[in-house]
């Protein structure tokens, strides 16, 4: 009998033992923080986006490590057109940025790993409304608020 080679298996993530939160009122995400290092700028996270569903306008003011763990992460251009749809497996690195989107998970949701590294002026993410006017920020001392929330403990 032939065993089946690691490329051959199926995997599925099993996030049971992960205790996601929900960011106020913000819809269609949960988070959970694995780390905060506020001296160093270095933030790291995960989302678990709703499936078929986007988060709010906003655009990333630090330097963005993205790792689908599930589903397919999808990005939107903000009046609605798809940008990008990254499948599980995928990495990206992507530089601080003015272009604001939209994004969220594909038909079965999705789980990315984001790890984020400086920032404008503490300033981790910009929210935005339609007209992409800053409405709100999330920065570091927001995510590091958040991890303490969490007793400082990874994905508690």
């Amino acid at each position: 009998m032939t065993r089946p080679t690691t490329h051959e298996l199926k995997y599925t993530f099993d996030d049971r033992n992960i205790n996601w939160r929900k960011m106020g009122e913000f819809e269609h995400f949960t988070y959970t923080i694995f780390a905060v290092d506020e001296a160093n700028e270095i933030a790291d996270f995960s989302l678990k986006f709703d499936p078929d569903e986007r988060i709010f306008l906003h655009r990333h003011r630090a330097q963005t490590n993205t790792f689908v763990v599930q589903g397919e992460h999808i990005l939107y251009e903000p009046e609605g057109p798809l940008k990008e749809s990254r499948p599980v497996g995928s990495f990206t690195a992507s530089a601080a940025s003015n272009d604001a989107h939209t994004e969220g998970g594909g038909t079965q949701g999705a789980i990315v790993i984001y790890n984020t590294r400086g920032s404008a002026d503490g300033v981790v993410f910009d929210v935005l409304d339609d007209e992409q006017n800053i409405v709100g920020t999330l920065a570091l001392k927001d995510l590091a608020a958040l991890f303490a929330e969490q007793g400082h403990k990874p994905g508690a």
